[in-house]
């Protein structure tokens, strides 16, 4: 198998993503390859400082970056020879050596584009969306989307939740995934017209187990394993609850360091077990779900285990066949007419 990885991705880049790959390579099968884009001189340098010479390991030599606040659709055009927009060309469906899956930590919006782009849909995709997977406190919740798309049609929501359901089944061991969409409310009544049509969609949708609306607090309640909603309301809530999980667990050792010192030490242990169980770094990416391969889109503060846990999550992407299970599942659906009220 044969991973690529935007080593200038990010914020922590190219050290961190750097060191990510090297420990993702002691855990691959001898017959993977690490295709690493970046500057050939940096990537060079660092292998020889720590003496890694293996033959897994190829370098692609790029001269650009793409940065973190660059305008994405202009980055695309004005730098071909970004990591992450050569990385993704050669992930395309006619690309020469084919890479099997894709990593990047750096700009979402341009490794969507690009990934929509060179990789193009999947058969039957309308619009690809962004699958997190969530930690809470009744188990992991798929959130799709994310960021790719913030105006989203109610036949996209529909789809994304054919898609989360697929992915929820295949990577996250969730065996019947209960699917409902973000709302104010859970009542008929309540949303706008998009979101009930979308309902309306997924209600003719057969073999989906469909629950209707869900709030959000009903997402850590355990309401829901895959939650619908627009790029827009999926990106500010999952960055909400960072936020919130890391200060509450901030907040905890401060407490109880200042009121028993001892208790903290005998506490630490399990605090740290649990912030691990809720830190987003132990799922290593996001895949966006919809694209004609594999493409996982890291944190921008990405650490080195971050990385090396997506480069072992993509790997079981691509064993995984939910991307034959999407086309074919919303091919069936197609078939019925349910996408037919909207153009894609």
């Amino acid at each position: 198998m044969r991973l690529g990885v935007d080593v200038m991705g990010g914020d922590n880049a190219p050290d961190e993503i750097l060191k990510g790959c090297l420990q993702a390579l002691s855990k691959l099968p001898p017959e993977d390859e690490l295709v690493l884009y970046g500057d050939r001189r940096v990537i060079e340098e660092t292998l020889s400082e720590r003496g890694i010479s293996d033959k897994r390991i190829e370098i692609v030599a790029t001269t650009e970056v793409i940065g973190m606040d660059d305008p994405p659709v202009e980055a695309i055009r004005g730098k071909k020879d970004a990591s992450l927009v050569v990385m993704a060309r050669h992930a395309g469906p006619k690309a020469e050596n084919r890479l099997d899956a894709i990593v990047s930590a750096g700009n979402t919006g341009a490794m969507v584009g690009a990934a929509q782009m060179h990789m193009r849909r999947l058969p039957n995709v309308i619009r690809p969306g962004i699958a997190v997977t969530v930690p809470t406190f009744k188990g992991p919740v798929v959130l799709i989307d994310v960021g790719a798309n913030i105006e989203p049609k109610p036949v996209h929501l529909a789809q994304y939740g054919v898609m989360g359901e697929a992915y929820a089944r295949a990577l996250v061991g969730i065996k019947e995934p209960r699917v409902a969409i973000m709302n104010v409310g859970g009542e008929e009544q309540k949303g706008t017209d998009d979101m009930r049509l979308a309902r309306d969609l997924l209600r003719r949708a057969e073999g989906s187990n469909f629950t209707g609306f869900v709030e959000g607090r009903g997402v850590f309640d355990g309401e829901a394993d895959v939650v619908i909603t627009d790029g827009v309301v999926g990106n500010v809530m999952i960055k909400l609850a960072e936020g919130l999980s890391s200060g509450i667990f901030k907040a905890l050792a401060r407490e109880v360091l200042a009121i028993d010192p001892e208790l903290a030490a005998r506490l630490e242990p399990v605090v740290k077990s649990l912030y691990a169980k809720h830190d987003y770094h132990e799922y290593g990416g996001a895949p966006l779900l919809g694209v004609n391969g594999v493409c996982l889109i890291s944190h921008g503060s990405s650490q080195a285990r971050t990385i090396m846990n997506a480069i072992l999550r993509m790997r079981l992407f691509v064993l995984s066949g939910v991307n034959t299970t999407i086309s074919n599942r919303l091919g069936e659906l197609r078939a019925m007419g349910i996408d037919a009220e909207v153009t894609a």
